[in-house]
């Protein structure tokens, strides 16, 4: 899969720093997969769009939800892509999280919540401002799917191209924040059954050597 390449592209667009990077899939092979990236920076907003009039507030850049439609036949397809592409852009660790149908007796209404966000159909606006915009025309249907199938979602925080590198303490990271492919970790094979988290840790902090303490002559 593609990811990679489609985060990369975006980021050339848009020339925006990211925070975070998520991709929600539903355990059923060659359904689409949302891949939704999280800007950092504002908008500003003016009572009149004039150049020279002075912004009255500011709205933060919605997130970015793309529909990727390319085929798999495995969950390990899309959890090594998603892995790929977090250790190449220099990500401390990747976490997958594996969600069970909203639509079970007795989930929590904030489940279902959680599921529209993942696929990017968030169903509200903050102050007037769009949260995400989508670019996913079977969103509607994979959120309909994710209530009755349950769900996995794959999050992290790009160090090249985020705003994350100043405060990398990585020692496996090139200068630009990235590290040479192919990522040497191996899936672990999601079960999908309940909730779930797995945890895939790329980063090895810097060893800072301590100063040398001479005893007193």
């Amino acid at each position: 899969m593609q990811i990679l390449e489609r985060i990369e592209s975006q980021m050339s667009a848009t020339g925006l720093p990211l925070v975070g990077i998520t991709l929600a899939a539903v355990p059923c092979p060659d359904t689409p997969v949302i891949l939704t990236l999280h800007w950092h920076g504002f908008i500003k907003q003016k009572l009149v769009e004039l150049e020279e009039a002075e912004a009255v507030s500011y709205a933060p850049i919605p997130s970015s939800s793309l529909q990727l439609n390319e085929r798999w036949y495995d969950l390990i397809a899309v959890d090594r892509a998603a892995m790929d592409a977090a250790w190449e852009l220099g990500a401390w660790d990747v976490a997958r999280a594996e969600r069970p149908g909203c639509l079970r007796p007795g989930a929590d209404a904030s489940e279902a919540l959680e599921c529209l966000q993942a696929f990017g159909a968030y169903p509200h606006t903050v102050n007037g401002s769009h949260v995400a915009v989508s670019d996913a025309p079977d969103a509607d249907d994979l959120v309909e799917l994710a209530a009755a199938r349950g769900y996995l979602m794959w999050a992290f925080r790009p160090v090249r191209g985020g705003i994350w590198k100043e405060y990398a303490d990585d020692a496996t990271l090139s200068e630009e924040g990235r590290r040479a492919p192919p990522c040497p970790h191996l899936p672990v094979i999601p079960t999908c059954a309940g909730k779930r988290k797995t945890v895939y840790r790329f980063g090895v902090p810097t060893r800072r050597a301590l100063p040398v303490v001479r005893p007193a002559s």
